[in-house]
């Protein structure tokens, strides 16, 4: 099997198991993704949508956060991990956005990647799931998964991205890192994987290459 026939069959698998796939970060706009998802760096979607009820309660706008203060972030998000810097981050980044934003999300990878806290990743899935603009944001799962299905060579996130963007059409980059996502935690986790269990591994595992 040709590589390009090995990416149209994971297609047909991940669409034929998550024909529809929500968003895993609750939100209300893009603002309040934009904050998700900057919690969510080494922290669960489970643990981040317990805690970001409590704090967009309290400030689900940029106007209403810069009125709180860090600690009062910190304390709120601390079972996030990293409080001391996404607290800092998120009221930086409000601040930002009110005054050179207009008080708006800015829509342009550019503009994103210079709020603090913000990374490639986080602007690609606030450009993806909050703009709909075609992104293929790679977290440590997703690149773990493209490199056992033997699709990248694992060395890097960068070069995961570069890879899926080229052998995957634009036109499901925004739906297909969902699907991916989904798939990993139910089939293909990181620890105590079966390869034989596995819809994908079973037939295109890295390991495959060598038989």
């Amino acid at each position: 099997m040709t590589k390009k026939e090995k990416v149209v069959d994971i297609i047909r698998i991940l669409e034929e198991l998550y024909p529809e796939v929500p968003i895993p970060l609750e939100h209300q706009d893009n603002y309040t993704l934009l904050i998700a998802v900057l919690l969510s760096a080494q922290c669960t979607d489970k643990r981040v949508n317990l805690t970001t009820p409590h704090l967009f309660e309290l400030a689900d706008t940029p106007s209403r956060m810069v009125e709180l203060d860090v600690d009062q972030i910190k304390a709120i998000i601390k079972p996030c991990g990293l409080s001391p810097s996404k607290s800092k981050a998120i009221w930086n980044l409000s601040k930002i956005i009110l005054e050179e934003h207009k008080g708006q999300v800015p829509n342009s990878f550019e503009e994103l990647e210079k709020l603090p806290g913000v990374g490639h990743k986080t602007a690609s899935v606030v450009m993806s799931q909050g703009f709909g603009v075609p992104a293929f944001p790679v977290d440590t799962h997703i690149h773990r998964l493209i490199y056992r299905w033997g699709l990248s060579t694992g060395k890097n996130v960068q070069k995961t991205e570069k890879d899926c963007k080229r052998l995957f059409p634009e036109e499901i980059w925004n739906k297909l890192h969902l699907q991916i996502i989904f798939f990993g935690r139910e089939y293909c986790p990181a620890r105590g994987h079966d390869p034989n269990k596995c819809p994908i591994c079973s037939k295109h595992g890295r390991r495959s290459l060598f038989n």
